[in-house]
């Protein structure tokens, strides 16, 4: 579905990627992990056309990304801090998303994730006026909202209470069984352990290894995979 074939990228003399090549596939969730300063985000934008790569090529259901932008319409995106304008309530957003994205699925809309966090009950409330919180609630809710092939999601749980926390990740669950395809970034591996079925992990904008997560669990004997990263790591 998503192909990244040798994809680099310096801003001057940093090198963000190095010849990253990977393959993501309907119905695999894939954690994209690795310290800061990885090129976890800069592979993310890559993928979503907002970065471009100084070498190689990214396509997406076999067709080059350069040459058909119209691809972004299948991917649902929560960034790690979503900005909006202060002063546009929390339903004039979402107005403007389906207004902007009139492009949807017979025009249906998915709003069970907004339902079950109850901003239904907040549409009158600014978005300068949210906690963080929220604000993230609002993020996930748009990622989902029109129904997406494909979701990707940077640090999602960050900033959400644990019971929102378990609406989002039921939810995610809930799209992998669809066929869809998840990519999750995330520095607290604990909340990707019953979630994901590959994991991607970068460093120093080099991709070091691309597994699935039964492969990561026999090869280092762990079944956290923040214990069976950590055994990788130190046996590097």
């Amino acid at each position: 579905m998503i192909i990244a074939n040798n994809v680099s990228k310096k801003f001057g003399k940093l090198k963000a990627l190095n010849n990253v090549s990977v393959t993501c596939n309907k119905g695999e969730c894939i954690a994209l992990v690795g310290p800061n300063g990885s090129g976890k985000t800069t592979f993310i934008k890559s993928i979503l056309g907002m970065v471009v790569p100084d070498s190689g090529f990214i396509t997406f259901n076999g067709k080059n990304i350069v040459h058909d932008w119209l691809y972004r319409r299948h991917i649902g995106y929560m960034p790690q801090i979503g900005r909006y304008p202060d002063n546009m309530t929390i339903g004039q957003v979402f107005n403007m998303m389906k207004d902007i994205r009139s492009d949807g699925k017979n025009g249906q809309t998915d709003e069970s994730l907004a339902e079950k966090f109850g901003l239904n009950e907040l549409l009158h409330k600014r978005m300068r006026t949210l906690s963080g919180g929220t604000r993230q609630k609002v993020s996930a809710s748009l990622a989902f909202l029109f129904d997406p092939d494909v979701l990707i999601l940077d640090e999602p749980t960050a900033g959400l209470d644990p019971v929102a926390s378990e609406i989002l990740k039921e939810k995610i669950t809930g799209e992998k069984s669809k066929g869809k395809l998840i990519l999750i970034t995330s520095h607290v591996l604990s909340e990707l352990d019953d979630l994901i079925t590959h994991i991607i992990y970068m460093q120093d904008g080099n991709l070091l290894f691309h597994k699935k997560i039964g492969d990561l669990q026999k090869d280092t004997g762990e079944q956290k995979l923040s214990r069976a990263i950590a055994s990788v790591m130190l046996k590097k």
